[in-house]
C-alpha cells in the first residue's frame, strides 16, 4: 500500500517548485492532492500532472492572505472529499532588502504571506482535523529563518514565526491527534532563484559540504515522511534539509 493512500492533502503554493514537487510526490505515494496556487493555468497544469500520476486531484486558486477565500477553498474541499487530512503550508514569496533600504510595503508583504497566510490556512483546517481526531499540518521554515540571512530581514522574520507556530501548535494539538512539523530548507534550486546571478549560486553550492543545491524533489520526500504514518511520532520538529550547510 502507498504510504498516503486516501489521505486528503491540501498544498499551497503547489503550481511550482517545491510545492508542485510535493504534490506530484504526495500523487505518487495514493494521496488525494488538493493543488492550491494564485494563478489559474499553473493550477489547471498541476493537477493535470497529478492525475496523470493516477491520483484524485483538484485545484483552486486562492491568495493565503485572503482570508475569506481560504475558508472558502476548505468548506469546498471538505465538502468534495468529506475531510482534510494534511495542510502543506508551502506557499510563500522573498522581497530582499537590507535593513537601511527595505520598505514597508516589502517587510508588510512577506511577512503577510509567508507568516499570516500559514496562520490563515492552519486556523482554517484545524476545526475539521479535530473532528477527524487526527491530522498532520507541515510548515514550510527555512535555513533562514534558523540562522538569519543578510538582506532577509522580512523573510528570517517570517521563517523564525513558522517555527514558533510549529511547537506552539504541537503543543496545542497533539492531544487531539494532530502531529504539527516544519521542514527548513537550505538552498534549493526552484524558479525562487531565477534572478540570482549565476556566479552567486555558485558560491551557494560552496557553502554546502554535499557541494550543490538541493532539488524540490528532495523537501518534497521528507513532507511525504512527516505526513504519513511513518512520522506517527514525531511532533513539534523543524527539521533541516540543507545538505549540511549550517555544520
Amino acid at each position: 500500500m502507498k504510504r498516503l493512500e486516501g489521505q486528503v492533502s491540501l498544498i499551497t503554493g503547489a503550481a511550482q517548485g517545491i510545492g508542485l514537487a510535493t504534490a506530484l510526490k504526495f500523487a505518487r505515494e495514493g494521496a488525494t492532492v488538493i493543488v492550491c496556487d494564485v494563478k489559474q493555468a499553473a493550477v489547471d497544469a498541476a493537477v493535470l500532472q497529478c492525475e496523470a500520476l493516477g491520483a484524485r486531484a483538484a485545484g483552486f486558486v486562492m491568495d493565503v492572505t485572503q482570508r475569506e477565500m481560504v475558508d472558502a477553498v476548505v468548506a469546498q474541499v471538505k465538502a468534495r472529499f468529506g475531510r482534510i487530512d494534511v495542510l502543506v503550508n508551502n506557499a510563500g514569496i522573498t522581497q530582499d532588502a537590507r535593513l537601511q533600504k527595505m520598505t514597508l510595503e516589502q517587510f508588510d508583504r512577506v511577512i503577510d504571506v509567508n507568516l499570516r497566510g500559514v496562520f490563515h490556512c492552519a486556523q482554517a483546517v484545524t476545526d475539521t482535523m479535530i473532528a477527524q481526531g487526527r491530522g498532520v499540518i507541515l510548515n514550510a521554515s527555512s535555513v533562514v529563518g534558523i540562522y538569519g540571512n543578510f538582506g532577509q530581514t522580512n523573510y528570517a522574520a517570517s521563517k523564525f514565526g513558522v517555527i514558533g507556530f510549529t511547537k506552539t501548535w504541537s503543543r496545542e494539538l497533539g492531544p487531539k491527534g494532530i502531529r504539527v512539523n516544519a521542514v527548513a530548507p537550505g538552498f534549493i534550486a526552484t524558479p525562487i532563484l531565477s534572478t540570482i546571478p549565476d556566479k552567486v549560486i555558485t558560491e551557494m553550492a560552496r557553502r554546502v559540504p554535499l557541494g550543490r543545491l538541493g532539488q524540490p524533489e528532495e523537501i518534497a520526500n521528507v513532507y511525504a515522511f512527516l505526513a504519513s504514518d511513518e512520522a506517527s511520532y514525531i511532533n513539534g520538529a523543524v527539521i533541516e534539509v540543507s545538505g549540511g550547510m549550517s555544520v
